[in-house]
């Protein structure tokens, strides 16, 4: 299924990505845990997290997102739970796959370098670090059972830094599947910097991850307000094809809050304006839904 990806890709034609999967499960009632964010969905409310797929595809969706960012190697390693990992990722590859039956949609897992998230908050708990030997193993092992699972590309989101975000993306690039980086950025004392990694100024963040040359950047789980510097600033050293999904509302672990939602018309004048930079790839993240997708796929296809 990527393969229309990958022509659109080349001839420079409107992508219509998906919206928020973890929170769009949220919306429509399912309990988040208290450690893994959505993760537990795939197991617990398969019905629920097949029907928010669905509802994406039939907004216009291209390309959906398996259920897999919140099972991070990191977070699932801190707590002793590597093998459960892999059976959950398996689980929501095969709920995305068979939401995606019979539709022209390619179907991406997600990796993210997630760690334990402080409760109440967005911000990650950083007692513990991980040496890069173990954490390219952790990386690996997700990867390549994404892979496994069926994933048409592999997802990278909320890439931030310049070596737990490196590491991932190698071992997905590792895979040989398509990948996508996502970067996810914030505003720090006036200047853009990773997302919860303010020593991680973002002018290094687009240069170090440009130079793995995935098949796509986007701008992604980021404020619509910094979306349009943030893509500016990654132009400077990527000139390959960019995304834009951006993030509305804020988190407070284990639920996403959702106040002040960016309408959908809203999103698609933005989405208009960041096309003007080059932008080619165009959905939501956290707190935006189906009708985000809908006004997307209306607006660009």
């Amino acid at each position: 299924m990527y393969d229309l990806i990958r022509q659109k890709l080349a001839r420079g034609e409107p992508i219509i990505l998906d919206g928020g999967t973890g929170t769009d499960i949220q919306r429509r009632g399912v309990p988040m845990s208290n450690s893994t964010w959505c993760a537990e969905a795939n197991l617990t409310h398969p019905d629920v997290v097949r029907d928010v797929h669905a509802d994406y595809i039939k907004a216009g969706a291209d390309i959906i997102i398996a259920n897999t960012f919140a099972t991070s190697a990191l977070l699932f390693n801190a707590l002793d739970r590597d093998d459960e990992l892999l059976a959950i990722d398996k689980s929501a590859v095969k709920i995305a796959r068979d939401a995606a039956k019979g539709h022209n949609v390619a179907v991406a897992g997600s990796m993210s370098t997630m760690r334990p998230v402080v409760a109440g908050s967005d911000r990650t708990s950083k007692q513990r670090e991980w040496p890069e030997d173990e954490a390219r193993v952790l990386f690996k092992s997700k990867a390549d059972n994404l892979a496994a699972a069926g994933v048409d590309l592999i997802m990278m989101e909320m890439m931030r830094d310049t070596d737990y975000s490196v590491w991932a993306t190698e071992a997905a690039q590792a895979t040989g599947r398509s990948v996508w980086i996502g970067i996810s950025v914030e505003r720090h004392d006036g200047k853009l910097t990773g997302f919860g990694r303010e020593d991680q100024d973002f002018n290094t963040v687009a240069r170090v991850l440009s130079a793995l040359n995935p098949d796509v950047i986007s701008i992604m789980h980021t404020s619509p307000n910094d979306t349009d510097e943030a893509i500016d600033i990654l132009r400077k050293y990527w000139k390959g094809p960019v995304g834009a999904y951006p993030e509305s509302g804020y988190f407070k672990m284990p639920d996403w809050t959702f106040v002040d939602i960016i309408p959908p018309d809203e999103l698609v004048e933005r989405s208009r304006a960041w096309k003007k930079k080059g932008v080619t790839a165009f959905g939501g993240c956290c707190g935006l839904g189906p009708e985000h997708i809908t006004a997307l796929h209306k607006a660009f296809t």
